[in-house]
């Protein structure tokens, strides 16, 4: 859930967070939040019209293994979509928390730096004709090329944000943003303290603007993508772009100054 950042609070091996709760509930950066559901949205709905199947988030693509168990090959293609989004959120945690746990500096940007790289090079090269005709078949080795790389693209982008925010925010599905909404809501209704409750306010409207940016992103992709096929990729790409530096560029290089 996205919530779960407490558990590791007190582990050493968890570097802190470039985002204290202050900041990551602060008009500063909450639209770099937004910004980047809404691109996630638009990833989504750009594989939907690409090759009919969705790609930000492990369920669809979990559902379909099971789908087509007696279809070995299929199972497997669908197996290894997910696998490159675990394989994603794998080497973005690993450039950021793993590298704190060596006493290295953490590596915030270069997540979501890769992918902004291969969110413009799937528009380049699809354009180009690499992935095949946009929306033109299903369930090709192409499609699964294209699911692959934006599965491990999406699992970049999830782990960096929710690496870089202590676990409090991820960006790419909605199951636990919804899930958190009716959490932060009950709190806000319910808690005794006066900041609590003023915490509880903002983490749902947090949530609850997450939600609205998802769809919006899926709304506003959905003609683009038609329009411009492939090319239509850039949207997200420019979205990832602005977030990255304004909430992650920007302050890992001002904590850097600081110390």
């Amino acid at each position: 859930m996205n919530g779960a950042g407490p558990a590791f609070k007190n582990n050493a091996y968890f570097m802190k967070a470039l985002h204290a709760p202050e900041s990551v509930y602060s008009l500063r950066h909450v639209h770099s939040w937004l910004m980047l559901c809404f691109a996630a949205g638009a990833v989504n709905v750009g594989a939907l019209l690409a090759c009919q199947r969705f790609v930000t988030h492990v369920t669809g693509s979990a559902t379909e293994i099971g789908v087509n168990t007696a279809n070995g090959w299929l199972a497997l293609d669908y197996t290894v979509v997910v696998l490159c989004f675990i394989l994603g959120a794998l080497a973005a945690s690993m450039m950021i928390d793993g590298r704190a746990g060596r006493g290295l500096s953490p590596w915030y940007t270069a997540p979501l730096a890769i992918e902004l790289s291969l969110l413009t090079g799937i528009a380049v090269t699809g354009h180009l004709g690499l992935f095949g005709a946009f929306g033109g078949s299903i369930e090709t080795l192409h499609d699964f090329v294209l699911l692959s790389v934006l599965g491990f693209a999406m699992g970049l982008q999830n782990a960096a944000v929710a690496t870089s925010t202590g676990l409090v925010v991820r960006t790419t599905h909605l199951t636990g943003t919804a899930t958190d909404l009716g959490i932060n809501i009950a709190r806000a209704m319910s808690a005794r303290d006066t900041a609590d409750r003023a915490l509880a306010r903002r983490a749902a409207w947090l949530r609850a603007g997450k939600l609205v940016a998802f769809v919006a992103g899926a709304g506003v992709m959905s003609p683009v993508a038609r329009e411009w096929g492939y090319l239509s990729f850039l949207l997200p790409a420019v979205l990832v772009f602005i977030a990255t530096a304004t909430s992650f560029t920007s302050v890992a290089l001002e904590q850097a100054t600081a110390k």
